[in-house]
């Protein structure tokens, strides 16, 4: 994914009502701009524009049924931008965290070769009880 197409889908994700519609266009597949519209307090234009840069960073695509535009959502930019970041991020801190646990493990052997059979340290003083004065 080029990082234009990356800067389009976090510019379009960036504002709350096309967050919004793009909810809205997953959970009713084929839905018009009149539907979308329904939900929002602004105009058909201002919705339009909106939808406009969905289009625009790929994530609706619109197909012409007789009169009416029907909408449908694209994940595969998102998709992309997940497989681009977090994927190998996660890759990163799995690596980390195993190291990590490695060393902790390694920690805890050493740790408890100096321990006694009831796996408390051995410590002279602790085995015998002091008087109270």
């Amino acid at each position: 994914m080029k990082p234009e197409s990356m800067d389009a889908v976090f510019s379009a994700l960036s504002h709350q009502a096309r967050r919004r519609m793009l909810d809205l266009i997953r959970d009713m597949p084929g839905c018009s701009v009149a539907d979308v519209s329904k939900y929002f307090d602004f105009s058909r234009i201002a919705v339009m524009k909106h939808l406009n840069v969905l289009y625009e960073a790929q994530l609706v695509i619109s197909r012409r049924a007789g009169r009416k535009r029907e909408l449908f959502f694209n994940p595969v930019p998102i998709q992309m931008i997940h497989d681009r970041w977090v994927s190998e991020y996660s890759q990163f801190w799995a690596s980390r965290a195993l190291d990590m646990k490695y060393l902790l493990e390694s920690e805890s052997e050493s740790e408890s070769g100096s321990e006694g059979l009831a796996g408390h340290p051995q410590d002279p003083e602790s085995s015998t009880e002091k008087e109270k004065p």
